[in-house]
């Protein structure tokens, strides 16, 4: 007979959610164009383009890719059990062969402990992102062979996605495999998901109208859980109002905040944690998924030195009560806006405010079509020319410019709040964003 462990009270988890923080990171120099709020402000969509964007390019790369994912998949065992890590990742990505892909996944599974880290990570994601219910029955005797936080907590999302009613089974294998597991920030994320009920949220109305730090715009990302469906972007300026349209509409912008995993935040290439971010500045990405356009660049706590954070001169080392010193009373116990701050300690990081290159019809069918996910970042959808490949139109670079022009200083040092709001199902609405900013009376 299974013990049964007791739960673990959400003010107990709280505190272990606000324990001190692993050492800062220095930040990593910078490789590519960088701009001031001047220099973005002064950005036009026609000066863009991207060549592979074209039709008969992205249709060319995207045939080629397609026959080298499946040469890859045909290879003969061995060869084709290396590369499964890789080929697994381009399935995802152009979201085909994923029946091709299903028995080398299945068959791979059982001897996955024998692997790299690395390997682990990717076959267990597209576990959970392609095969919950068929990799279930492998992931139960596998799962007491994950010494590593990362995998396991990959493998029990699965397990809890294939069935949420396991919730309590994990609930106790996780503390008896890792006792430290409150030292572990990714543990610390899963053990608060497996909790039975949801505490209600704190009023939005009262986080809309926080003043973070006075004196810095802020962009908040309004999301539904789950991310199957589109959020919103609205800015609110560095006077404390929203910035509305020339007729007097809310300003709003439709931005995905789903990873291709759907895995949560605090996982790597996971779903955009719901937090605090700080925005330390723009530049020109070397990601060809990301394109030319400039993306906003935001920086989880931690990641951030908290003087990036603060935007000031300070040599202070980051804690939790620094970070729930942004956020309003009521929303400091609220487990789920802490997740950018366990999201930092569990070292994820790069995750930004971008455009998009990558074809949405790869999506074609997905609950958040004509959306077009990639790797956890908050994404706005362009328009490319198909016969040229020039932008013609580019949701990220008016989100971008409507944020330099709330009053962003010349660096563009701000924050970014992303949050989720109502149930799944329906993309946020303009509508709904309106009624919530006039509650808040801004």
């Amino acid at each position: 007979m299974r013990r049964r462990l007791p739960l673990v009270p959400l003010t107990v988890l709280l505190s272990l959610v606000l324990a001190a923080c692993a050492p800062l990171r220095p930040p990593a120099p910078a490789s590519e164009k960088r701009y001031s709020a001047a220099e973005l402000l002064a950005l036009r969509p026609e000066a863009f383009s991207w060549p592979a964007a074209a039709q008969a390019a992205e249709q060319a790369q995207h045939e080629a890719a397609l026959a080298a994912l499946r040469a890859g998949l045909a290879q003969p065992g061995p060869e084709r059990d290396a590369a499964l890590p890789a080929l697994l990742t381009q399935v995802m990505r152009f979201n085909a062969e994923i029946a091709t892909a299903q028995p080398l996944l299945l068959a791979a599974l059982p001897g996955l402990a024998a692997r790299d880290a690395d390997a682990q990570r990717a076959l267990l994601t597209a576990a959970y992102t392609l095969y919950p219910q068929e990799s279930a029955p492998l992931l139960w005797p596998l799962l007491p062979q994950l010494t590593a936080s990362k995998p396991f907590a990959i493998a029990a999302y699965t397990l809890l996605q294939a069935d949420p009613t396991t919730a309590t089974r994990l609930r106790e294998q996780l503390p008896q495999q890792f006792p430290a597991w409150g030292e572990d920030a990714r543990l610390v994320a899963l053990m608060l998901r497996l909790q039975p009920g949801d505490a209600p949220a704190p009023p939005l109305a009262e986080l809309l109208a926080a003043p973070l730090r006075p004196g810095y715009p802020v962009i908040f990302s309004l999301q539904r859980p789950g991310r199957d469906d589109m959020g919103l972007a609205l800015v609110r300026g560095a006077d404390g109002r929203f910035v509305r349209e020339a007729d007097g509409r809310l300003f709003t912008s439709p931005q995905l905040a789903r990873a291709r995993s759907g895995l949560p935040g605090t996982i790597t290439n996971g779903n955009t944690p719901q937090g605090l971010f700080a925005i330390v500045g723009a530049g020109t990405a070397t990601n060809p998924d990301i394109g030319p356009v400039p993306y906003l660049h935001s920086k989880l706590p931690i990641e951030a030195t908290l003087a990036e954070f603060e935007h000031a001169d300070l040599t202070l080392a980051w804690t939790a009560e620094v970070y729930n010193s942004f956020l309003p009373p009521s929303w400091r116990g609220w487990a789920p806006i802490h997740e950018a701050w366990l999201a930092g300690r569990a070292g994820r990081d790069e995750i930004l405010v971008h455009g998009n290159t990558l074809n949405p019809a790869y999506y074609a069918g997905s609950p958040f079509y004509p959306g077009a996910p990639q790797a956890g970042c908050l994404v706005s959808q362009e328009d490319w020319d198909p016969a040229s490949g020039r932008l013609l139109a580019s949701r990220q670079l008016r989100l971008a410019q409507v944020y330099a022009a709330a009053g962003a200083p010349a660096d563009l040092a701000g924050y970014l709040v992303v949050v989720e709001l109502g149930a799944a199902g329906t993309p946020v609405s303009a509508a709904e964003a309106q009624a919530l900013v006039e509650a808040a009376g801004r």
